[in-house]
């Protein structure tokens, strides 16, 4: 993904896109630079806001703690898809050369667990990569082939030059005069209602 998307995995399920009902997406406001937007989101995050996201050209050094987003689950699903890989590996030769199809091979016993090694190691780096790319790919919500952030003119330059938040409407505290308020408040170049 060309641009630096945050999102809060609060209260929304994983591996579900869906758009709020009503008019209206949310509100997007554009910050001049990097420093507006990381101290905009620590106001929109103070303020009470679950449900938003930053939007950036580029990674932002410590914007996810100005966002107040816990760590992400990933790593312990590649722990476990790996974990998971190298046991099937070593149960699999287990199996195989133990019990299936037992064959001395050169006078080795049927449980020679040092061959097995490599085996095993392979099977858990396979896992753990495949753990890696489906768990980002679920816990992103992706493929979302359509969101109606790309209906906004101004949004077109988040990959270019351009520093956006937009806070969704399902937001508990949403209201599109007061959440636009807050936005200008915290020194938006624009803010814009973006609709579903």
């Amino acid at each position: 993904m060309p641009f630096d998307s945050l999102r809060s995995l609060r209260t929304r399920p994983l591996l579900v896109n869906r758009l709020p009902k009503g008019p209206y997406y949310g509100i997007l406001a554009e910050f001049a630079t990097p420093a507006d937007l990381y101290h905009a989101c620590e106001r929109v995050r103070d303020a009470g806001f679950t449900q938003w996201d930053a939007h950036s050209p580029f990674p932002v050094h410590g914007l996810a703690v100005a966002m107040g987003l816990r760590r992400s689950p990933l790593p312990w699903i590649v722990l476990g898809m790996g974990l998971m890989g190298a046991a099937l590996g070593f149960g699999l030769q287990w199996w195989v050369h133990a019990s299936a199809y037992p064959l001395v091979i050169s006078g080795k016993p049927y449980f020679s667990w040092p061959a097995y090694i490599p085996i095993t190691f392979e099977l858990g780096v396979l896992f753990g990569a495949l753990g890696a790319v489906f768990g980002m790919l679920g816990l992103n919500r992706l493929p979302m082939h359509y969101h109606p952030l790309f209906r906004s003119k101004v949004f077109e330059r988040v990959t270019d030059d351009a520093f956006f938040i937009s806070i969704e409407s399902w937001d508990p505290l949403f209201d599109p005069s007061a959440t636009g308020k807050l936005l200008e408040s915290l020194g938006a170049r624009s803010v814009e209602l973006v609709e579903s």
